[in-house]
């Protein structure tokens, strides 16, 4: 399979398991359940992402040096989720609100990297939810699904 295709199935895989749940810590915790940091699924998803990154297909936009990019609008076969992915390196990006929540996807590329104070793995942040997003401790890919691709910068 391509890294393109891994990654379209993984994100369909988990978008499917979440349709209509609410985005809150028990989402959060069966989402490190079902795909931990250290399980195949998440490194395949990884590795995609490295590769999309790589190949240009990902993040090909940069401003005030974060890159990112949406990958996937919002519409029924995405559970309404649009998918964004950043590529983020010791910064801290601009301050923006969640109306519907978002779940983040935290792959380090550097040993000791965190985004938002957490390491590999699933953050989920609730409806209202507002914040400087910040990669510490080294590079970081942060993908991301936005419940209808709501996002406010402030």
């Amino acid at each position: 399979m391509s890294a393109r295709s891994d990654f379209d199935q993984i994100i369909g895989d988990v978008t499917a398991a979440i349709i209509g749940r609410a985005l809150d810590q028990n989402l959060e915790t069966y989402l490190n359940k079902a795909y931990p940091a250290a399980g195949g699924a998440f490194r395949t998803l990884a590795k995609a992402c490295e590769a999309g990154i790589a190949e240009g297909w990902l993040c090909n936009r940069e401003h005030g040096g974060i890159r990112f990019g949406r990958i996937i609008k919002p519409s029924p076969t995405s559970g309404h989720f649009s998918v964004d992915v950043v590529l983020m390196d010791n910064i801290v990006g601009p301050h923006h609100r969640h109306p519907n929540g978002e779940i983040d996807v935290i792959m380090p590329l550097d040993p000791g990297a965190q985004f938002d104070g957490r390491g590999a793995g699933w953050l989920v942040y609730p409806a209202g939810h507002a914040h400087n997003p910040t990669v510490t401790g080294g590079k970081a890919i942060v993908l991301y699904l936005l419940p209808d691709g709501a996002i406010e910068f402030t």
